[in-house]
């Protein structure tokens, strides 16, 4: 028998991960562990699995794994917790970090109280704005969106009320229509004022999940661009509120907000 794995499970906006150091614990398949983890009754329920490494380019370096077992390019809210879980384990006591990814280099600044890290801010890179008003027709319905890439596709989708959307029926749908090849993750997102947007979000490779954080970056910018907020708007999600700035095109876009620790054990691989 295999020696047991230490994991820690964090959330961060309710988006919530199972969290293994590598550098103690090698883990071996982590596309097959990601799908069999995250099962939420024979499992220990999680929205996918991210694996902390070392790195030459960078402090430490971010896997992660998707529900479905396939690898996403990026985590927001993954960033933030594996800020907090590095300085609060001990592995670091800097408070500026940066973290090699497979859609770069990210770099996070720790706010820390008391020893606890009790804020994150993200510096995601620069986004890559596509198409704007694009029409996508799915189920029978015509839906007009912004393509916006975070280090990973979104297609943001502005609607009057985004409680009132399907998103279990039309998620999956869009996530997979032939206009995204590598498929993508899907935003609607309902404008409430000038400094406020409400979202909820389809995760490509996981479904429906309480909260995206290159999710709320790409939703900010479109909204941004398409001059319906200010360049620093609070984006609510299912799970948690983030806090997005954007200061000008040349600009990279800024994400702050907190990351929670929910439990740890060890589990065989």
């Amino acid at each position: 028998m295999t020696n047991p794995i230490r994991f820690t499970k964090m959330q961060g906006a309710g988006n919530d991960y199972i969290y293994i150091n590598t550098m103690n614990y090698p883990v071996a398949d982590p596309s097959r562990l990601s799908i069999e983890w995250s099962k939420p009754h024979t499992g220990i329920g999680s929205d996918g699995l991210v694996l902390i490494g070392s790195s030459d380019k960078a402090d430490f370096s971010m896997h992660i794994y998707n529900a479905d077992g396939s690898e996403a390019m990026m985590c927001g809210n993954a960033s933030r917790c594996i800020g907090k879980y590095v300085y609060e384990e001990g592995l670091t006591r800097k408070e500026n970090i940066s973290i090699e990814t497979l859609s770069g280099i990210k770099r996070l600044r720790l706010r820390v109280t008391d020893g606890q890290v009790t804020e994150v801010t993200v510096d995601m890179g620069k986004p890559i704005v596509g198409a704007t008003g694009i029409a996508v027709e799915a189920g029978g319905k015509e839906y007009r969106g912004t393509i916006v890439s975070m280090g990973n596709p979104h297609f943001v989708i502005f609607v009057e009320k985004v409680e009132e959307v399907d998103l279990s029926t039309v998620g999956p749908l869009l996530e997979w229509h032939p206009l995204f090849p590598d498929r993508t993750n899907v935003e609607f997102a309902e404008i409430r004022g000038r400094d406020e947007i409400r979202m909820r979000v389809w995760e490509r490779g996981s479904g429906i999940t309480q909260a995206c954080g290159t999710g709320a970056c790409a939703t900010a910018v479109a909204a941004i661009m398409n001059g319906k907020t200010n360049c620093a708007p609070q984006v609510i999600m299912d799970g948690g509120s983030l806090r997005i700035s954007w200061p000008d095109e040349d600009s990279p876009v800024y994400m702050t907000g907190g990351a929670a620790k929910v439990f740890e054990g060890y589990i065989q691989p």
